[in-house]
């Protein structure tokens, strides 16, 4: 990850993390990410730990980006177009609150532009069900181990629910 001060950070939850970092990492606005645990109250947890289900920790990607060649919003984008927000504790076959939908924000207008975003996705009548996606501050997030970062880069795809194609004409820059 970069500490330029220009680029930002953002959190997101959308099921297993291992393709949720696939997808945000082929954008190119995006300079970085890191897959771990947050939203929990254990500290230093393992996977194991994660994946027990006692943890209270979302499976999550940290996204760097820089905001002038992607914005938040088309991170939004992304995040909403990879996964069901309808599905609490769920996404495909993985079962449990770590593979809950969340959006972790770092700042007020974060949170601003996510609230907007998902109430633009529930009115948009895309989903029968109602979107369940947590909206929540971003706390202490913990690095998943070594092995998972950058897993499809290092493994090959395949094997989580995450199939992403940005739309035609999308341009993640726009709509600051």
């Amino acid at each position: 990850m970069t500490s330029d001060e220009t680029m930002e950070v953002a959190t997101f939850a959308a099921g297993c993390f291992w393709g949720v970092e696939d997808a945000f990492s082929r954008d190119p606005g995006v300079t970085g990410t890191r897959v771990g645990y947050t939203g929990g109250r254990t500290e230093r947890p393992s996977y194991r730990d994660v994946c027990s289900g006692t943890t209270g920790h979302a499976e999550a990607v940290r996204v760097v980006f820089d905001p002038r060649a992607v914005s938040y919003t088309g991170l939004l984008d992304v995040f909403w177009a990879i996964h069901d927000p309808t599905t609490p504790g769920r996404q495909g076959v993985d079962v449990g609150e770590q593979y809950r939908s969340a959006i972790f924000y770092h700042s007020p207008v974060q949170e601003r532009l996510a609230e907007e975003s998902r109430a633009a996705l529930a009115a948009s009548g895309r989903f029968r069900r109602p979107v369940v996606t947590e909206i929540v501050p971003a706390g202490r997030f913990w690095d998943a181990e070594e092995y998972h970062q950058q897993y499809f880069a290092k493994n090959g795809g395949g094997g989580c629910h995450i199939t992403y194609r940005p739309a035609p004409g999308h341009h993640s820059g726009e709509g600051r």
